[in-house]
């Protein structure tokens, strides 16, 4: 790539990453199909992009770390229960009708903006619930499905996680934002990274810019997220989420 395509290719990314940083999700409305444009094919820009995405999770990780502290057992549930599902979804999208797929997938991410907006103090304090041995046992199999649904597609899989993370456990859009970017962004990227890598193509040209990019991106976002709260976090993701699923059903 000439220069200006990799300018082209940092302010994408840059852009992408911030809004889903603020956000909790959605960094592939913008980026994923940016890279099908500039010519990749589909495997090509799914593995391209969970690459770059792992940036994101690096950038929110340093800016959150500085403020928060994660709770240890939500940590070992969404890796311990998503990462499994991130990879086997990585392998299932070579065999899944892509249409079909995306239809499915904006059907649910617009549910999940018209719930949020039907639901004024959905995430706006921390009520802590289901903290027993059925909730965290259902919270894991909930976060099972949505790794599988992370490995194989990418537009905004992450916001999934942040409403499951508030609607069923009681975290604040806050709360869930930093677990859903450092845990998902980092660690489920990076298996569906690995998986997509072995089984398909990666355009490591193309890397530098995507990643710093995601890297400065995550870190403004999550910065911006940090200082402004939980109802601009929650306008925010009714926002992305809505426009996701537009993209998703009518692209």
């Amino acid at each position: 790539m000439n220069y200006l395509e990799q300018f082209v290719l940092l302010v994408v990314s840059f852009i992408a990453n911030t809004f889903s940083s603020f956000s909790g999700g959605g960094a592939g409305l913008i980026q994923f199909p940016a890279l099908i444009f500039l010519g990749l094919s589909f495997s090509v820009a799914l593995a391209t992009h969970k690459v770059a995405s792992v940036a994101l999770g690096v950038g929110a990780a340093l800016r959150y770390l500085k403020s928060e502290r994660l709770d240890r057992h939500f940590v070992a549930i969404i890796l311990g229960a998503g990462i499994p599902g991130v990879v086997i979804g990585a392998r299932m999208i070579l065999f899944v009708p892509e249409q079909i797929a995306l239809l499915g997938l904006g059907l649910l991410t617009g549910g999940l903006g018209l719930y949020s907006l039907l639901k004024p103090a959905l995430g706006q304090d921390y009520y802590p619930k289901h903290r027993n041995s059925s909730g965290y046992l259902i919270g894991a199999g909930v976060l099972f499905f949505l790794g599988i649904l992370n490995g194989s597609l990418t537009s905004g899989t992450g916001l999934f996680v942040t409403l499951w993370l508030v609607a069923w456990f009681g975290l604040d859009y806050k709360r869930a934002v930093a677990y859903t970017l450092i845990l998902v962004g980092l660690f489920w990227n990076g298996s569906g990274a690995i998986t997509l890598g072995l089984f398909g193509n990666i355009r490591w040209d193309w890397l530098p810019a995507l990643l710093a990019g995601s890297l400065l991106g995550g870190y403004v976002g999550t910065h911006l997220a940090i200082k402004h709260g939980n109802q601009y976090i929650k306008r925010a993701f009714e926002l992305v989420t809505l426009l996701i699923s537009a993209k998703l059903l009518f692209m």
